[in-house]
């Protein structure tokens, strides 16, 4: 399969098929608490079969072209992911999001992987604008955000039962010609 190189680092994009299931598990495994923190994807992958299924429904949504799952490796090792969790064509809107392990953050892996899927849904897929929705809490997404040009556009107070807690979720979203333009500026460049 193909594999997207993301630096001089190793770290690889590359597709997530349902035959990566266990890698997915030892993946959240290592980051079970740190990815727990915010998102529900430590909790849906509890298990193999949990892992196959989550991914499973992945491989589903890109056959419909209603979504898809793309991996994070660094030196052979899969330490997380970037997804669309939502790809609407018709609209031309779509969600992305992500997952890291706790030791593999701090290294740019998901601005530098979601470039590449920004680049792609915009100019090859004729994507119009791409979303972004983050707990309020969670730093690290919102830092993602930031440094792919992306504009907060308002909060969704309480809206996402989380582990018990209902979470705040920030929406931030970048357009097309946005993303073109800081591309043009260079500003895509940088960690």
């Amino acid at each position: 399969m193909y594999a997207i190189s993301l630096g001089e680092d190793g770290a690889e994009l590359r597709p997530l098929e349902v035959w990566h299931a266990e890698e997915v598990l030892a993946n959240i495994d290592r980051g079970r608490e740190y990815i727990g923190r915010h998102i529900g994807l430590a909790d849906a992958v509890s298990d193999l079969a949990g892992a196959r299924s989550w991914v499973k429904s992945y491989a589903d949504k890109r056959a419909a072209d209603a979504g898809s799952l793309h991996g994070i490796w660094l030196d052979g090792k899969l330490v997380g992911g970037l997804l669309f969790r939502v790809w609407d064509t018709p609209s031309g809107v779509c969600e992305a999001g992500c997952w890291l392990e706790p030791a593999a953050a701090g290294r740019g892996l998901v601005t530098r992987g979601m470039r590449v899927l920004l680049d792609w849904a915009f100019d090859e897929r004729g994507m119009h604008r791409v979303e972004w929705y983050a707990s309020a809490a969670n730093e690290g997404s919102l830092n993602v955000a930031r440094r792919l040009g992306m504009s907060r556009e308002g909060v969704l107070r309480e809206n996402y039962p989380h582990r018990g807690v209902r979470a705040d979720t920030e929406i931030w979203a970048v357009l097309a010609s946005e993303w073109r333009a800081a591309r043009a500026r260079g500003a895509h460049n940088d960690h």
